[in-house]
């Protein structure tokens, strides 16, 4: 075999010059089988050979034997170490310029060529972008986007794959397509071409790398991916395909409109669906497609918008069935729920709902749960919550009685900021304007104890703040004497003093 190859380089050498197209065409299909029983040897030859520098010769469109020379190129291509010696003999210009060729063949080796080369190479990218490849590549995209015979959406495949390379993990460059607007032919090609597996799986990878960027997002939101997405999402059956989905609407989700369009398009439904399916089992994918499933539709509840269609006056399905996860004896829904009613109780209407049929009851249930050695994420949520549904005027006589002061004050003992600072702010804001409250609760002293230590807590800026904030809210609402004792140097600056100094 060894033999073979180096007769067939040598032969190489000579057709080359010759341009004898039979004898061309019988050496690169030994170099293809060589290429196919040992690539990485194969290639080191070709290397060794010099011959790499003669293919940017052989890649002119009138030869029958371009495609073949392609191919080989994208085999080499495979390799690491053959990257930049492809780049280095000249090939990437003659390339890019077959990317204007009729014959879908070459188009196809060329693609993969291209593709190949830019695989995780600094200086494929580059030669490729200053011959002008990526935008060829996408008017291709949108004058094949229609055709739905398997030979073109093989080369659709192939192209989407090279800009993929083109493109990964470089802002710049993905901000170049981005600009040559391929978002929208992507887009239109997985809404033509969902039941193509492969082409799927292309734009679903070229969709991930583009919505990282805030850029992206404007393009994507003017079109009808949510729909697609949604569409596509309740055909998966596997959980591998169902994550590469969830891998894409996770950084769409964080733009506004978007959230708003997946609450349309019927996302929520099935989130809730594999909650429901997964919530019993102890398999690792599962949980981590529970997790998944709840956190992304925690995340849609953080638009005005999305939350306000999704709680449709505290009737809405949606709300009912998140509800019914805090009491759950899972941890992952117990939280997704706290911070999921957080969400909920971001406007004055929805927090006076809320109350006035018991959430405040559930969540004091829940923190209940996770006094002694519990969940921190659990208990930052429930506080979280608490802490809006107060903001309300309306709201705080009710919390008080029913007793939310006693459940916040059990987690004076933790150690943790986050739980820290949603104690402090959820205290604070149920005293506001409640001057009895405030006087009862200036009169616990392990609370005022626990926020002198607080006020010191340089390490941790918000936990200091909010102590401060709520010892001198205590001060102002109390009617009565506290004895402060030296500690008025832990008041903020913006505080009025004189009046303090009065109370003392």
């Amino acid at each position: 075999m060894a033999d073979n190859l180096s007769d067939t380089l040598k032969k190489l050498k000579i057709t080359a010059v010759d341009r004898t197209e039979d004898s061309l065409e019988g050496c690169l299909d030994c170099l293809l089988q060589a290429l196919a029983q040992n690539n990485m040897e194969t290639s080191e030859k070709i290397q060794g050979s010099g011959i790499l520098q003669l293919f940017a010769s052989l890649l002119i469109p009138q030869s029958s034997c371009t495609a073949k020379v392609a191919n080989v190129i994208a085999e080499v291509a495979k390799n690491e170490f053959m990257r930049i010696p492809c780049v280095d003999a000249g090939l990437i210009s003659p390339l890019v310029q077959l990317l204007n060729s009729k014959d879908q063949e070459v188009l196809l080796q060329t693609g993969r060529a291209l593709g190949n080369i830019c695989y995780d190479s600094h200086e494929g990218r580059s030669a490729v972008d200053q011959a002008g490849g990526a935008q060829i590549v996408i008017d291709h995209l949108r004058s094949l986007c229609s055709i739905t015979d398997p030979a073109n959406e093989k080369l659709l495949t192939v192209f989407c794959g090279m800009l993929m390379n083109y493109s990964n993990e470089n802002d710049s460059l993905q901000a170049q397509l981005i600009n040559m607007g391929v978002i929208p032919t992507l887009v239109k090609l997985l809404g033509i071409h969902c039941q193509n597996a492969a082409l799927t799986e292309m734009c679903l990878v070229a969709f991930g790398n583009l919505a990282e960027l805030e850029s992206s997002k404007e393009q994507f939101a003017s079109t009808n991916i949510a729909e697609e997405l949604v569409k596509l999402f309740k055909k998966q059956i596997e959980h591998d395909k169902r994550e590469m989905i969830f891998e894409v609407l996770a950084p769409l989700a964080e733009n506004d409109a978007i959230k708003l369009q997946l609450v349309e398009a019927g996302l929520v439904e099935c989130l809730l669906e594999i909650v429901q399916q997964k919530v019993d089992s102890d398999k690792e994918d599962d949980i981590a497609e529970l997790k998944t499933a709840s956190d992304l539709m925690v995340l849609l509840l953080l638009g005005d918008e999305s939350m306000q269609k999704l709680f449709e006056g505290g009737k809405g399905n949606v709300f009912q069935r998140v509800l019914s996860w805090i009491p759950s004896n899972n941890h992952q829904l117990q939280l997704a729920g706290a911070l999921a009613i957080a969400n909920f109780a971001r406007n004055d209407g929805n927090c006076i709902h809320m109350v006035d049929n018991g959430i405040v009851e559930k969540l004091m249930d829940l923190l209940d749960r996770h006094v002694e050695d519990g969940n921190v994420t659990v208990q930052h949520a429930a506080l979280s919550a608490l802490r809006n549904l107060a903001i309300p005027v309306v709201n705080k006589a009710k919390m008080l009685s029913a007793g939310v002061t006693e459940a916040v004050l059990k987690f004076l003992k933790s150690e943790m900021p986050p739980v820290q600072f949603k104690l402090l702010g959820t205290l604070r804001m149920l005293i506001d304007a409640q001057a009895e409250a405030a006087e009862q609760l200036g009169k616990n002293v392990k609370l005022v104890e626990r926020l002198v230590e607080w006020c010191e807590a340089k390490d941790h800026a918000g936990v200091m703040g909010e102590s401060n904030r709520l010892l001198s809210a205590l001060i102002r609402h109390s009617k009565s004497k506290i004895d402060l004792r030296g500690i008025i140097v832990s008041v903020p600056d913006h505080c009025d003093k004189a009046k303090i100094a009065k109370k003392m």
